[in-house]
């Protein structure tokens, strides 16, 4: 099982690129596709997921050209998109079964593969009620459930935990590292807790360009020595900020901790701290944007 992306990109206007010279090769697992809102990541998507062609280069999935053929790609694709919708007035049974018989599901299979489903996302009790009375969360999960349906060997998520409280969050992410198993999962954020918590690739994307491919381990091997922490007076947050790459800050009775990403310590007094995900991107992505 392959997805090949070869040199893919996609212009929407003269000198206008929502994705330029992308490559990637991806197999059985979950990656991470981060970059900052605006990246290229919903475009290349829906390239992905057969809704749009690009306009150069090509995407294979096991050999076969997904523009040329792309029902090759369709009958095994799961694809929950940025703006997932559904229908208010459809309780979670009737949608799914609706989708399912898109699909091409017989009903047998699809009753048995949405009963599955509303386990594993844990909608049962609600079932039978209308899907405009689910939270954002619950609108969320039966989204997961429809991209599962035909328990695709290719899952495209994008942006799915947006609007999400804290507590959906975590079962959202805990529920896609679960998927992985013999599947293509790719997990498409700007929110790098997201990446954390499921993938075992991550590639990093800003505008419309890969940056890099890599592991976890090798993203935080790379910023190992790079992160300080650093007591700061309110009064000197300001300026913190403004002279240095911070990425996370707790307020404390004797001021302001900071986390800060820098080749050397921000200030006599920092301490070195060990990396985390969010420290390891944000020195990569402004390492990209030549900002060291």
């Amino acid at each position: 099982m392959e997805l090949r992306i070869e040199h893919v990109s996609k212009s929407y206007a003269r000198d206008r690129w929502g994705v330029r010279d992308f490559s990637l090769v991806l197999e059985p697992g979950v990656l991470g596709l981060l970059g900052p809102n605006g990246a290229g990541k919903s475009t290349l998507m829906r390239i992905l997921a057969t809704i749009t062609k690009p306009t150069q280069g090509r995407v294979l999935w096991n050999g076969e050209d997904i523009a040329a053929h792309p029902n090759t790609l369709r009958t095994v694709l799961g694809y929950l998109p940025q703006d997932f919708g559904v229908y208010p007035n459809l309780n979670a049974l009737e949608f799914l079964g609706y989708l399912a018989a898109v699909k091409g599901l017989d009903r047998h299979t699809a009753n048995r593969r949405i009963e599955a489903l509303l386990q594993e996302v844990n909608l049962v009790e609600a079932r039978k009620r209308p899907l405009g009375s689910y939270s954002s969360g619950m609108k969320q999960r039966i989204g997961i459930a429809q991209a599962l349906l035909n328990d695709p060997q290719l899952l495209i998520v994008d942006e799915p935990t947006v609007g999400l409280d804290p507590e959906e969050r975590v079962r959202f992410r805990n529920l896609l590292a679960d998927l992985s198993g013999e599947r293509i999962v790719i997990l498409s954020t700007h929110i790098v807790s997201d990446v954390e918590a499921a993938a075992t690739q991550i590639a990093m994307i800003a505008q419309g360009r890969l940056l890099s491919q890599t592991t976890p381990e090798k993203l935080l091997q790379s910023v190992a020595g790079k992160v300080w922490e650093w007591l700061v007076p309110s009064s000197e947050l300001a300026a913190a900020r403004r002279d240095h790459h911070v990425s996370s800050m707790t307020r404390r009775a004797d001021g302001i901790r900071l986390r800060v990403v820098a080749a050397q310590p921000p200030d006599p007094g920092a301490q070195p701290v060990p990396p985390n995900l969010e420290d390891a991107y944000i020195w990569n992505m402004n390492a990209s944007l030549g900002e060291h």
